[in-house]
């Protein structure tokens, strides 16, 4: 318990650090990479702190390359290219009030990701002795979740590079059969704690499901694509619409098939 507590406290830290950044550079972009890097380093922590032996630096080294590939896309995206969307729309709502309304979300999203730091606790806690088949597809299916977003983001910037596209809607690659393919690749590798977590006798082991259940929420309902197609249609507008006809919103889907995905947007 007083290595979870540590964990979460130090991650309503780090996003108070992340208002900072932001305030002080104003770039709003920075917020999601200190996030995306706080998560990964609380919960890499955590597992050192309650796992034993190999399953504890496997699960944190698993934590940390996640978090690093993500974070590290997003602060180059931040340093080279126009604020995020998102929290440009933000700042038009709430004016002089912005500021105050953000540290508030920003501990709101501190909060959010203290379920995810718990499932990669969980992984590391689990007390099953040696190498497992679960252990084995967990690391799998992260390396897979790991190199299917990354894929993804470079394809998307690839097309933001040519000038030739300027105001066009990327469609190439896997962005041809998901609107948010690096969302569902995200979404994906947080089953990999459960794989980690669950057997082994262990009755705890289930609630790291919680993990993947709220990211989907979270990138589907909330913060992800709701503000983003938003964006989207607001900059698109009928090439956007096109889009969101024949591509499904979420799960990779095949083109012109609408019952692939959510709706969005």
């Amino acid at each position: 318990m007083a290595a979870a507590a540590a964990a979460f406290v130090a991650m309503f830290a780090v996003m108070a650090l992340a208002w900072g950044v932001q305030w002080r550079t104003g770039r709003a972009g920075w917020i999601d990479a200190i996030w995306s890097l706080g998560t990964g380093l609380c919960g890499a922590g955590g597992a050192l702190a309650v796992g034993e032996g190999a399953r504890g630096t496997l699960v944190a080294a698993c934590a940390l390359v996640w978090a690093l590939r993500l974070a590290v896309h997003i602060a180059g995206r931040t340093r080279h290219g126009p604020d995020d969307a998102r929290y440009a729309a933000y700042r038009a709502e709430h004016g002089a009030r912005y500021q105050v309304w953000l540290f508030r979300f920003l501990m709101i999203q501190a909060a959010a990701a203290l379920p995810l730091i718990g499932a990669i606790m969980l992984a590391a806690a689990n007390p099953a002795p040696g190498w497992r088949p679960n252990d084995a597809a967990a690391v799998a299916l992260l390396i897979l979740a790991v190199l299917g977003a990354g894929l993804a983001d470079r394809q998307k910037e690839q097309f933001r590079r040519d000038p030739a596209h300027r105001g066009q809607v990327c469609e190439r690659g896997l962005w041809a059969y998901s609107r948010h393919p690096n969302y569902f690749f995200e979404w994906l590798g947080w089953f990999a704690w459960p794989l980690f977590a669950l057997g082994g006798g262990w009755g705890w082991g289930w609630l790291a499901l919680l993990a993947p259940a709220e990211m989907y929420w979270l990138l589907v309902h909330v913060s992800g694509i709701p503000p983003l197609e938003a964006a989207m249609l607001r900059s698109r507008g009928a090439a956007w619409r096109a889009y969101q006809v024949r591509t499904s919103a979420f799960f990779p889907w095949f083109r012109g098939v609408s019952g692939g995905g959510v709706s969005g947007g």
